[in-house]
């Protein structure tokens, strides 16, 4: 459902549950093993999210909501499961390690929930992304209504979750929802460049500006001790002492 394999720095983990990437109870499985095995690892940086397939990922199995739908049981199942897939993403968002997500297809409902997840997301010009789900009834609930407006705002996210609205690379570019839109020939190449820039620097440091970061959008937090607690911990790691000496020295 998704490979694993490691490129120096960067972990590269691939959805190849073909045709779309359906997510199921074992793909939400399969997506926590993959996070506890690179929290596992030091000499990783950077998990790098890309689709073998035609899309990146259409969201919940069709199969799956078939079978539980018509009963209440089912559909406190299917509850359930959101609340699984919430708990899978909270897990990649939280994590010490930057995600980045190469979006080269359709990325729609909980597929797009995946790639809002993670810290940085790529796309190409002819991919689709969005949150349809109001279409059917139901709510983007894997935290896409929670993700989308912390990064693109208020109005954008009643556009587009309100609107059943889907769109293209580029339109999602300037609305705030990736980072980068690229020919889709050039996805691959540019992704890769940017988690092995991401990755050659040094963990510690990408960690402590994560937390930095998440705090900043916790009204609950104090983001500024938590740069003074980062700070005190950097620069009592043997690696950064090791970096600020050299830059010193020039």
């Amino acid at each position: 459902m998704i490979t694993l394999e490691y490129e120096g720095p960067v972990a590269s983990a691939t959805l190849c549950r073909a045709p779309v990437n359906a997510i199921n109870d074992a793909w939400i499985a399969r997506l926590h093993e993959i996070v506890d095995e690179i929290e596992r690892r030091h000499d990783v940086n950077v998990l790098w999210i890309r689709s073998a397939e035609r899309v990146f990922s259409a969201g919940a199995d069709l199969a799956l909501m078939r079978e539980r739908f018509d009963s209440h049981e089912g559909r406190a199942r299917m509850v359930e499961f959101t609340r699984a897939l919430q708990a899978v993403y909270a897990r990649l968002e939280r994590s010490p390690k930057v995600s980045i997500a190469e979006i080269g297809g359709s990325a729609l409902g909980g597929g797009f929930e995946l790639a809002l997840a993670c810290d940085l997301r790529v796309i190409a010009d002819n991919a689709r992304v969005g949150l349809p789900e109001a279409g059917l009834g139901l709510l983007p609930g894997a935290g896409g209504t929670q993700r989308l407006t912390r990064i693109a705002g208020d109005a954008v996210a009643r556009r587009l979750i309100l609107g059943a609205e889907v769109v293209d690379g580029a339109r999602a570019v300037s609305l705030g929802l990736v980072h980068q839109c690229v020919p889709a020939a050039d996805l691959e190449a540019t992704a890769r460049a940017l988690s092995e820039r991401i990755g050659a620097l040094p963990g510690p440091a990408l960690a402590a500006c994560k937390r930095c970061i998440t705090a900043a959008l916790d009204d609950g937090v104090d983001g500024f001790e938590v740069e003074i607690e980062g700070t005190a911990l950097l620069l009592a790691d043997p690696g950064t002492q090791r970096l600020v000496r050299s830059f010193l020295s020039r």
